[in-house]
């Protein structure tokens, strides 16, 4: 049996996974958050989370829909897998894409055969195909994502690491660099960090207890490592998740998107808004949300434009009311920023 269940989350509070887990959200606006980052393109997608992450909504306007799969068995398949085990982003399959998809998650479709989604999902994933690779270059780059996960706190090297992998032939270096992006030194560090981050944020350890734990002999260069890759130090990061007091700061400022981002472009304007200099608000959204305000401004304005094509808006209409003085501006700009025309999104959701 698997568990479904239709709710309005609350605004920032953490939502611990506590089960193989896929997330459909129904409706709303603003960002979400997964192990620390946050992500903005989460419409018509079905997310999928493991044991162990967390999700937050940043925003109080979604609807969701979450299943829960109580089925462990399943997930000990490797072409399954690779739904949970995130490598270097969100897991995510793409509804416009996947009409067998969409059907299962239809209102009339919750039944208990629903959990074939995730047999539906995975041959999506392979067929969407996000890095490019062959299905026995997965099973070798998932099978040292594994090894990762169970030995990050060891101190092991990438080359450590091959030796621990059945290579099948493949150079598992080179593999993982060429289709992935990153070495695999760089693919511990990752998830080194997450794991830092989670102890910080979530527990009561001091900084020494925590970098111990992780593998560092010595506290003081775990405060330059952590401080090199967030931008903040432990203390800092611990004060700024702001676990327990809920801080509304992020809530405001995307608020404030939400409602102007159509009609205003400056930092000033939000900045005054917020009653804070630019400078303070810069940095206050980048210490809290790892993003800057122009890059939350530019997401604002592609999200909307999707939301509108997707309702079948013409471009014309979309470039006007987003403040476009003309539909190419709109198109060059959409393009940049989400990597396809706003003719090929329309065109993608009719074809699919």
């Amino acid at each position: 049996m698997h568990k479904v269940k239709k709710f309005s989350p609350e605004l920032n509070k953490v939502y611990f996974i506590e089960r193989h887990t896929l997330f459909h959200i129904l409706s709303g606006n603003g960002s979400i958050q997964v192990d620390f980052k946050n992500y903005f393109d989460w419409q018509e997608k079905a997310i999928f989370l493991e044991k162990g992450q967390y999700i937050k909504f940043l925003s109080d306007t979604f609807e969701v829909r979450k299943i829960e799969f109580s089925n462990d068995e399943k997930f000990y398949n490797n072409d399954v897998r690779v739904l949970f085990k995130h490598l270097i982003s969100l897991g995510y399959i793409d509804l416009i894409e996947c009409d067998e998809c969409n059907s299962f998650l239809s209102e009339s479709a919750l039944t208990d055969n629903s959990s074939n989604i995730i047999d539906i999902s995975s041959k999506q994933w392979y067929w969407q195909n996000p890095f490019k690779a062959n299905k026995e270059e997965y099973q070798i780059i998932f099978d040292i994502k594994d090894v990762i996960d169970l030995e990050y706190a060891n101190n092991l090297t990438g080359q450590d690491l091959v030796g621990l992998i059945n290579e099948n032939g493949y150079n598992a270096q080179a593999l993982v660099k060429n289709k992935v992006g990153l070495s695999i030194k760089n693919l511990i560090s990752s998830k080194r960090l997450q794991e830092s981050q989670k102890q910080i944020a979530f527990t009561d350890k001091n900084i020494q207890e925590i970098s111990y734990d992780l593998g560092f002999k010595d506290d003081a260069y775990f405060n330059r490592v952590f401080k090199k890759s967030t931008g903040q130090t432990p203390k800092q990061f611990r004060e700024n998740f702001d676990f327990e007091r809920r801080d509304v700061f992020t809530q405001d400022i995307l608020e404030l998107l939400q409602k102007y981002h159509t009609t205003e472009r400056s930092l000033e304007f939000y900045a005054d808004k917020m009653n804070l200099s630019i400078k303070a608000l810069s940095n206050k959204v980048k210490s809290k949300m790892n993003i800057t305000i122009g890059q939350l401004i530019r997401l604002e304005l592609v999200n909307t434009a999707k939301f509108m094509l997707l309702e079948d808006e013409s471009i014309t209409a979309v470039s006007h009311t987003l403040g476009f003085e003309e539909p190419n501006h709109f198109t060059r700009f959409f393009k940049h920023y989400s990597g396809i025309t706003p003719s090929d999104f329309k065109s993608k959701k009719y074809n699919s």
